[in-house]
């Protein structure tokens, strides 16, 4: 049967951007305003707080946090006192990390952060399926995976940038799967952990072609229709037939990108018969005909 969360990591075709280590000390504080692309951090020592809108979270060391679309957020002390004539904002780059607060204190807390993207045209739809904010404490083998990207980066060698495509898709899937299960956030990650939806979306994904109904993917998961419906709309946060074309119009995006593949081909692989009964549903999806989208996306 298909991964669908394997499926979706691929597409997103995640690409690495940088790493470094920061530390702070005293009573120190990072804002953040991002332009939406992923951000992870790992504690290697010590603890430290972030704060976004609407949410607090104390990280200790060994703790993870991955924001698949970060913009607005801060990274400060436990502290809220003030360090005599030390301003919380204070930054001293030091020869192996960048120093947040007192230059000259013992810090009390040191991370490794990182930025990477997505390459897909559709990563906005992805990203609107997984949680917010995933936050895991005391995972060893994503701190070694981190630490692995991390180590790729700086270095200069043969296959640098597969291997680090490589290694953040395998970062994303272990984190997303460590967070999975009942008390997921509302999106894909809670419908994987269902036992019974899962088929269902399993068996989407092994099959986007198919000409699928409610009943018959009710049926997968051994649900009657109205139980089907709504469960999977509690959960994932959408109607089946809706995840069904989001996650057609992906595919189909990304297929769009390719010189070698026409419209006709694409049609059938995303399940449409005709290449106008595609284009008229792309063209009410996307805003744009499959050809104008496909000249726009060679052209980026």
């Amino acid at each position: 049967m298909s991964d669908p969360l394997a499926d979706m990591v691929t597409l997103l075709q995640p690409v690495a951007r940088h790493s470094k280590f920061v530390s702070g000390a005293g009573t120190w504080r990072v804002k953040r305003q991002e332009t939406g692309q992923p951000f992870y951090c790992v504690v290697v020592e010590g603890s430290s707080r972030l704060s976004t809108e609407d949410v607090q979270i104390i990280l200790r060391e060994g703790d993870f946090i991955l924001i698949p679309a970060a913009h607005s957020f801060t990274m400060s002390s436990l502290d809220d006192g003030l360090s005599p004539g030390i301003d919380p904002l204070t930054v001293t780059m030091l020869a192996d990390e960048t120093r947040h607060g007192d230059p000259e204190s013992v810090p009390s807390a040191r991370l490794l952060v990182g930025h990477f993207a997505f390459g897909s045209p559709d990563a906005a739809l992805l990203v609107s399926l997984l949680p917010r904010i995933i936050h895991i404490r005391g995972d060893s083998r994503l701190s070694a995976i981190v630490q692995l990207v991390t180590d790729e980066a700086r270095a200069e060698r043969p296959g640098k940038n597969m291997i680090l495509a490589r290694l953040l898709e395998v970062l994303l899937v272990e984190a997303l799967r460590s967070n999975a299960g009942d008390k997921a956030p509302l999106g894909i990650l809670r419908g994987l952990s269902d036992a019974r939806l899962s088929l269902a979306i399993r068996r989407l994904h092994e099959n986007p072609a198919r000409e699928w109904t409610v009943e018959q993917l009710a049926g997968e998961a051994a649900l009657s229709r109205s139980a089907f419906f709504n469960r999977f709309r509690r959960a994932v946060g959408l109607a089946p037939m809706e995840y069904l074309i989001s996650w057609r119009m992906a595919l189909a995006k990304n297929l769009l990108r390719h010189d070698e593949i026409g419209i006709q081909e694409i049609a059938e692989r995303v399940g449409y018969g005709s290449a106008s009964a595609f284009s008229t549903a792309f063209t009410r999806f996307v805003g744009l005909p499959p050809s104008r989208y496909a000249e726009q996306a060679r052209t980026v």
